[in-house]
């Protein structure tokens, strides 16, 4: 696509200010990285990255039965959520294929409604499905707010201080993770979410387009103060991966089903039915033919999207993603193998460009967080 045909975010002239490389990615014009993936990648895990991921899909459903029309089409019950709560779920096919993994929320202010939060590259897919799936007489109403609001990602072990400093009366600190409530941020009003997408702890958070400038240099104001730094999407795609969190295309898709994903907690076929359920359940039953899985490299070459694993001369899957790990200091990637040789400590090779690197199946993630020590009371 032209760049000149490109999406936007609301602080793209910010992006160009800094020096960001550009690249196109969904639809989207958005920075990959400012001065070095490495730097930024470094500076989410020791203090607090910020991203600008305004790209994500964004709608708000409304109505009696806006509840109940989530719950014929997502993977996991919604209808039990309490306000403020956050959910990881799946769209699925009807044969189990992944149409996109989304994040519900459940919101009570100013009037009962779900939010949802999708891939870029899958938000007019997921549009048009759901008016697909619409039955007469249903009471519900979508609208996606996607080019009406700016999000942010602040991550890190610094973020929970960074947004403790410019909130108003409340504390990050009091928001459990995977919640949601409204907020005053910086004096803009936001939904704050504790989510996000690095493995770190932090928060993403939802304003206006017209506020976003302003609350994104407050941010990063306080941000640099406390030693971090904006993010591009290439450090978010080397702290996804380090954090073993799939990425839709790449470990996701419509050809891939999500038990094969390892994602078992976010499928609850149990008295339910929505697309693909009972191909699903079927495959809870007899296990999937494969897994996904972790691959460590001893050897200093990067394995890529489609390249071959191998044990002995015979191939048992592929890669799905890989990259130089900066925390571990070695590449990594995540691959999906058949189901009888995903065993960990396994050893195995991978045919880059000709070359059989020698790598160790593992168990994702690659990386957890360090537990914050103790409090003394």
């Amino acid at each position: 696509m032209p760049m000149d045909e490109l999406l936007r975010t609301p602080i793209y002239e910010w992006h160009l200010e800094q020096g960001a490389r550009m690249v196109e990615f969904a639809g989207w014009e958005m920075p990959i990285q400012y001065r070095s993936i490495m730097e930024e990648h470094h500076a989410t895990r020791r203090q607090v990255g910020l991203f600008d991921i305004s790209h994500m899909g964004r709608m708000r459903f409304d109505g009696p039965d806006a509840g109940a029309f989530l719950e014929r089409l997502l993977s996991r019950r919604v209808l039990d959520m309490r306000p403020g709560a956050v959910r990881y779920a799946l769209v699925t096919r009807d044969d189990g294929g992944v149409l996109d993994d989304v994040l519900v929320y459940r919101l009570a202010d100013p009037a009962d409604h779900f939010f949802l939060v999708v891939n870029a590259a899958n938000r007019a897919k997921l549009l048009a499905w759901f008016a697909q799936h619409r039955r007469a007489g249903d009471r519900v109403t979508w609208t996606d707010e996607t080019c009406q609001t700016a999000m942010f990602a602040v991550q890190g072990p610094r973020a929970a201080t960074l947004v403790d400093r410019l909130m108003d009366g409340e504390r990050l600190e009091d928001l459990r993770y995977y919640q949601a409530a409204p907020a005053r941020v910086a004096g803009f009003n936001v939904l704050l979410s504790r989510t996000g997408y690095t493995g770190e702890d932090g928060c993403e958070l939802v304003t206006s387009a017209e506020d976003g400038l302003g609350l994104w240099e407050r941010l990063m104001a306080e941000g640099r103060a406390l030693g971090g730094q904006a993010a591009g999407l290439g450090a978010r795609d080397t702290l996804r991966l380090e954090a073993g969190m799939p990425l839709y295309g790449h470990e996701l898709g419509e050809q891939i089903n999500p038990l094969e994903a390892g994602l078992d907690f976010a499928v609850q076929c149990e008295g339910r039915t929505f697309p693909g359920v009972d191909i699903l359940r079927a495959i809870q039953q007899a296990g999937p033919d494969r897994k996904r899985v972790g691959l460590k490299f001893s050897g200093r070459r990067v394995p890529r999207e489609c390249y071959t694993v191998l044990d002995g001369d015979t191939a048992i899957g592929q890669v799905t993603s890989g990259t130089f790990s900066p925390t571990l200091d070695c590449p990594i990637a995540q691959a999906y193998l058949r189901a009888d040789q995903a065993l960990v400590g396994h050893r195995v090779e991978v045919d880059i460009r000709g070359h059989r690197e020698p790598a160790e199946i593992c168990r994702l993630p690659f990386y957890r967080r360090p537990k914050p020590p103790p409090l003394n009371h």
